[in-house]
């Protein structure tokens, strides 16, 4: 590629991706998007959405040849890739089967970081989940607020799937260290445990849900704009870190007009509770991992 920096990033289907695809600052980068589905936006040449500022690969990311191949060459379209983000997904329990969901799941995220250290490619960001810390929470978490360092406890095949990929990246990180497994640099794996993500035109349906906690305490009230959480990718991408590093991306506040304490007291009596900040409605979610670790602070909020 002649471009100054390109990515890949793989799973159109992910709310994130039509704002990652954003340059946040003035630079030259190049989105090639993989995924099995092509939007009916998508012209003949593969470019599609934001003016066509990225293109669009139609490939399996099930099958482990067509991903070496995508992230490899495509004929003269393109050759190579420096940085791959990597949201592809079944989302959500009751789209499939859950055995389909789970096999799909990890099979590509399989696939996305093995191709990536047969070819070299060291910079990777992948979507994790929040469903790892027990959602729907029927059994209440130990304390609060949920950090990286609470227990992980998957309740579905989806969040099993995300367990299992944040395993892979552990061990990835360390066949990198080993010569004789890869070829390139030492590799830097983010898995970024993203909120549930919201389009700002999903804003207006919050009022839904506050006459009663209970309607969203299944993942302590916690949400993440899309911008903010395309934000985060940049971020992740530009952080000059090796090894396997888990972010909580989540909104300061939740998505709540009644205070946080008034939320746990309610829903979770008895949980041992300790606010990040001495705002009414700070975040069950901590996010200041990824402040500290990554520069990152969400700007976009359902309350202004």
């Amino acid at each position: 590629m002649s471009t100054q920096a390109s990515q890949n990033a793989s799973g159109n289907a992910a709310l994130t991706l039509g704002e990652s695809a954003r340059p946040v600052k003035p630079r030259v980068v190049e989105v090639i998007n993989f995924d099995r589905v092509r939007p009916k936006t998508a012209s003949e040449d593969g470019k599609s959405g934001l003016g066509g500022a990225y293109r669009l690969v139609e490939i399996d990311l099930t099958d482990m040849g067509q991903v070496l191949e995508a992230l490899c060459q495509i004929d003269m379209a393109y050759k190579g890739v420096q940085a791959v983000v990597h949201l592809a997904a079944m989302p959500s329990p009751g789209q499939s089967s859950s055995s389909k969901q789970f096999n799909t799941n990890v099979a590509s995220t399989y696939n996305v970081l093995e191709a990536c250290r047969k070819l070299g490619i060291s910079n990777i960001v992948m979507a994790s989940s929040e469903t790892l810390i027990g959602i729907p929470l029927d059994i209440p978490p130990a304390k609060l607020p949920i950090t990286e360092e609470s227990p992980l406890l998957p309740e579905s095949a989806y969040s099993l799937s995300k367990l299992v990929g944040e395993t892979l990246a552990e061990q990835y990180v360390r066949w990198s260290t080993q010569s004789h497994r890869n070829p390139g640099a030492a590799a830097k794996i983010i898995s970024m445990r993203f909120s549930n993500v919201m389009l700002e035109e999903e804003y207006a349906t919050f009022a839904d849900w506050q006459d009663d906690p209970k309607k969203r305490y299944w993942n302590c009230w916690g949400y993440i704009d899309a911008r903010d959480g395309a934000e985060a990718i940049r971020l992740a991408l530009d952080k000059d870190i090796q090894g396997h590093h888990a972010f909580i991306i989540a909104n300061n506040r939740t998505l709540m007009a009644t205070p946080s304490a008034e939320l746990v007291k309610q829903v979770f009596p008895g949980v041992p509770y300790t606010p990040l900040n001495d705002h009414p409605n700070v975040t069950l979610l901590s996010n200041e991992k990824a402040k500290k670790m990554l520069g990152w602070d969400p700007k976009h909020d359902w309350k202004p």
